[in-house]
């Protein structure tokens, strides 16, 4: 029986994980699994097992848990004994991790003293690979609490004593690499910073070191009102000494990194100011947003907000409201108000949606940097911004995260974000967080007092008066005119509750607003329920209402008047559907496969896959061979994407500058593969050198695909997807190209020489061990681990066929297009716009998305109904995500 703690609580017997019935059982286990052969007081249990009043039966409670665990682990069960006030469990080093931690740790600090560093970093290296997670991860009770983070705490001791000891041996890379995700994930430990700044000043890199020394200074000062330790402090001083003019990085590296700074808030003005324009959020009578503070007396509007963020003692903000209150719109214009008002070297407020983090995998620093790379890719590029400019930007305060949408998380998620944002902002940083009032009290009631400096003002209702002027300001009073009496003298009335919000009042315009329509009809509504669902349901086909348009029109500025309201609904009912299951607010084009079932999917990429090599193995020799082509490398490309890991887009761009010497050395690998292909087919010379020419000129080409240069240009779905696409075509082609021609070159001029012939010469190990080795090199290129498995049994199933030379020339050229179009299109379904492209096409011909996605999408956002955040597109609002994806999946019912 084998224990882990070190991350999630496991179980395994025999291989197999042991599931325990119950929350109860996993915190009982987990109680005696954190005092190994000690015994574990009842008195302990019950608090372990229940964090508030425990109930007046707990002890009784506890020996029947007990008891349940004992019979769920089987034989093992006779481990747990009963031993005096409590229970112990008898286990040793081999049955649970934590045991085997501190021996490995044990053993390496033993080698350490002996003076064999690498001895010990290997055995210390091997402790920490252990680790999961943090221990007993998502199981933490307050008993609990306090013993797993001893063990977390011996996890980052061990970190950092393999970061000295391998800046020892001279593997600053190493360090580097480790300790700045280590750093983002704990900001306040400063031997960890120590370690960090020596390895980036050994490796010239002294601005880096510079920043996350201030990083670190404003980070103690503002939560511990101290400075860093001495030690710091002079290897600070050192590396400023060092870091003369002469030098030829630091300057232009912290000068490159300043202008990061001034990209990205440049960057982020341009994006939220045209969302802003074409939500019309500048109108002239805009709806009048007011707020009052839960607590003291502030209160105010859209335009004094930003003011009184600034003004707070802590720069942290938390926004509530009602569903379509307005959240988001504040949380934009807040931000566009202090990017309006920054400061030179003042931090950059940057608004992002919180529905995109999943606190249990990413720490909050690491998302933050991640959503910057994703959105300005070109702070990726090295040689412009230098190295890892996002994780920089956010550990050394330059980014003020606007975080909206924390009751868009899925609700198992929200009490652990808001946990995961108290312990990484809750001392200082400055930050602006937007929930729904109903969901922030329900997590604030699970996760305890959180965020205690922060400032908590929640959205009012539209007061009766706003609504009526937002309502008439375009139409004249006298069409409006009934509803306003109505809302005069009946505010407890149906239409009064439902136009308590800005999205209803602005709904309600939509509606109503055109020639035509009768506002009165909103009088009729005898439920608040079914009104607000009407005006919901009107909101797509009052978008899509067809329109005389004037002559000039900027297709790329003006909605399209090819969709009619019935095609939209259908299409973004479906959308909305995907993201619902999905638990998502974020449109991804390159996450619209998981639309499609799962065995679909992987049925489609097989079987396109599959006629490729049914084609060419009918050229090579007849049937028999189509059928074992075409099952090998079907079935490779139906595992792969079954199992795979599904393909992220590339964010890169053609450049040619700065690239001779990666040119270079690429070719020369193309060549010498190349090379050995041509001689283990017994190929003649002159071939061999037109495939090493070949095969090094593709491989080249790749090197023009390099990072962005200009950080002021953020991401937009259709860059994203412009620039995906032209890598995915680029590598494919390529693939294409050389496999292509060498199996065409090898079935028209190969000696036919034999080396190891079975099964009366049909089939040759040698050249079987080859296809196996080339398969799986292509299968891990393609998609790592399952796609070198299933591509290199393709490969030794494929390649070891036997079969005659060709004899008609044309034959050579079919099977060489067929198998590199094979090859291409399996490279193409392994790249985020291959295997969007393909399962577009299908959703397409099945009538669920229009041929055109894009060009729908974009024009979706010019009427309002989507809007554009970085890459990804999102519903106006989640209610209106919400209302059509329960519309649609009653129309499929």
């Amino acid at each position: 029986m084998r224990f882990r703690i070190l991350g999630t609580l496991e179980v395994r017997a025999a291989g197999d994980r042991v599931t325990l019935a119950s929350p109860r059982q996993q915190r009982a286990l987990a109680a005696l699994l954190l005092s190994p052969n000690s015994v574990v007081p009842v008195e302990r249990m019950i608090d372990a097992l229940w964090e508030d009043e425990p109930p007046a039966t707990a002890v009784k409670q506890v020996r029947n848990c007990v008891s349940a665990l004992r019979s769920r682990l089987g034989e093992a069960g006779a481990l747990i004994v009963t031993d005096g006030p409590g229970y112990r469990l008898r286990t040793d080093a081999d049955d649970l991790d934590s045991l085997r931690f501190r021996r490995h740790v044990a053993a390496a600090r033993g080698l350490a003293g002996q003076a064999k560093l690498v001895d010990a970093v290997e055995e210390i290296r091997a402790a920490l690979a252990l680790w999961r997670g943090p221990a007993l991860d998502g199981l933490r009770t307050t008993t609990l609490a306090g013993r797993a983070a001893v063990l977390d705490e011996q996890r980052a001791d061990a970190v950092e004593l393999c970061a000295e000891w391998r800046l020892r041996l001279g593997e600053t890379g190493e360090v580097v690499r480790e300790l700045t995700e280590f750093c983002g994930e704990h900001p306040m430990r400063e031997l960890s910073h120590l370690l960090l700044m020596r390895a980036l000043a050994k490796e010239g890199r002294y601005a880096e070191a510079s920043t996350l020394f201030h990083g670190l200074r404003r980070r103690l000062a503002d939560e511990l009102g101290v400075d860093p330790n001495p030690e710091l402090r002079r290897l600070h001083e050192q590396i400023l000494a060092e870091a003369t003019p002469d030098e030829p990085e630091p300057a232009p590296e912290h000068h490159s990194f300043d202008r990061a700074v001034t990209e990205l808030a440049e960057a982020v003005t341009w994006q939220w100011r045209a969302e802003a324009e074409l939500r019309s959020l500048h109108r002239p009578q805009p709806i009048v947003l007011r707020w009052s503070a839960l607590r003291g007396k502030p209160r105010g509007d859209l335009d004094d907000i930003a003011d009184t963020f600034r003004a707070l003692p802590v720069p942290q903000l938390v926004v509530l409201g009602e569903p379509g209150s307005g959240k988001s719109v504040l949380a934009l214009m807040l931000t566009l108000e202090l990017l309006r008002a920054r400061a030179p070297g003042g931090p950059v407020p940057v608004l992002l949606s919180l529905a995109s983090w999943d606190p249990r995998r990413d720490h909050l620093d690491r998302w933050l940097a991640a959503r910057l790379a994703d959105d300005h890719p070109a702070l990726l590029n090295a040689r412009e911004y230098g190295r890892d400019a996002p994780t920089r930007l956010v550990l050394g305060g330059h980014v003020l995260p606007v975080l909206d949408g924390l009751d868009e998380m899925p609700a198992d998620l929200r009490a652990v974000a808001l946990d995961a944002l108290d312990q990484t902002m809750g001392a200082g940083r400055a930050l602006v967080l937007t929930c729904r009032s109903a969901e922030y009290d329900q997590v604030v009631r699970e996760a305890g007092p959180v965020l205690s400096a922060a400032t908590v003002v929640r959205l009012e209702p539209v007061a009766r008066q706003e609504a009526i002027t937002y309502l008439s300001a375009r139409d004249g009073r006298d069409r409006w005119g009934p509803v306003a009496e109505r809302l005069r003298r009946d505010p407890g009335a149906p239409l009064a509750r439902v136009l308590r919000t800005p999205l209803m009042v602005d709904l309600a315009r939509i509606g109503y607003g055109r020639p035509g329509a009768d506002p009165a009809e909103l009088l009729g509504a005898s439920d608040a329920e079914a009104l607000e669902g009407q005006l919901l349901d009107s909101f797509v086909p009052n978008a899509y209402a067809q329109v005389p348009q004037p002559p000039g029109r900027n297709p790329k500025t003006s909605p399209s008047g090819r969709y009619t309201a019935a095609q939209a609904t259908r299409w973004l009912g479906f959308l909305a559907r995907h993201l619902e299951r999905a638990r998502s607010r974020d449109l991804a084009w390159w996450q619209l496969y998981r639309a499609v079932p799962a065995r679909t999917r992987s049925g489609l990429v097989g079987a396109l896959v599959a006629l490729f090599f049914v084609v060419t193995g009918w050229v090579d020799d007849g049937p028999a061979l189509a059928a074992i082509y075409g099952v090998s490398f079907g079935g490779a490309a139906y595992l792969t994407h079954r199992f795979g890991r599904a393909p992220e887009p590339l964010r890169t761009e053609v450049r040619f500058a700065g690239a001779t010497r990666k040119f270079a050395g690429r070719f020369a690998i193309g060549a010498v593969v190349g090379v050995l292909l041509g001689l283990g087919w017994s190929l003649a010379t002159g071939l061999v050198v037109f495939l090493a020419l070949v095969f090094g000129l593709v491989f080249a080409v790749h090197v023009w695909l390099a990072k962005p240069v200009d950080a002021s240009r953020v991401s937009s779905p259709r860059t994203i997807l412009r620039n995906e696409r032209t890598g995915a075509i680029a590598l494919s082609v390529s693939f294409l190209v050389t496999l292509g021609l060498f199996d065409g070159m090898a079935f028209a001029f190969t000696a036919q020489t034999r080396f190891l012939p079975v099964l009366g010469g049909r089939y040759d190990l040698a050249l079987a061990v080859a296809g196996g080795l080339a398969g799986a090199s292509f299968g891990f290129f393609m998609a790592r681990g399952v796609a070198a498995v299933c591509y290199g049994l393709a490969g030794a199933i494929a390649g070891g066929q036997v079969f005659p030379a060709a004899t008609d020339p044309v034959l050579p050229f079919v099977a060489g297009v067929c198998f590199g179009g094979g090859i291409g299109l399996a490279v193409l379904v392994t790249r985020a716009w291959g295997n969007y492209f393909v399962h577009h096409i299908w959703l397409a011909a099945t009538g669920r998305l229009p041929w055109r996605l894009m060009h729908f999408l974009d024009d979706a956002h010019r009427r309002g109904v989507l809007r554009q955040a970085g890459g990804v597109y999102q519903f106006r609002h989640a209610r209106v995500q919400e209302r059509l994806a329960e519309a649609h999946q009653e129309e499929m019912s």
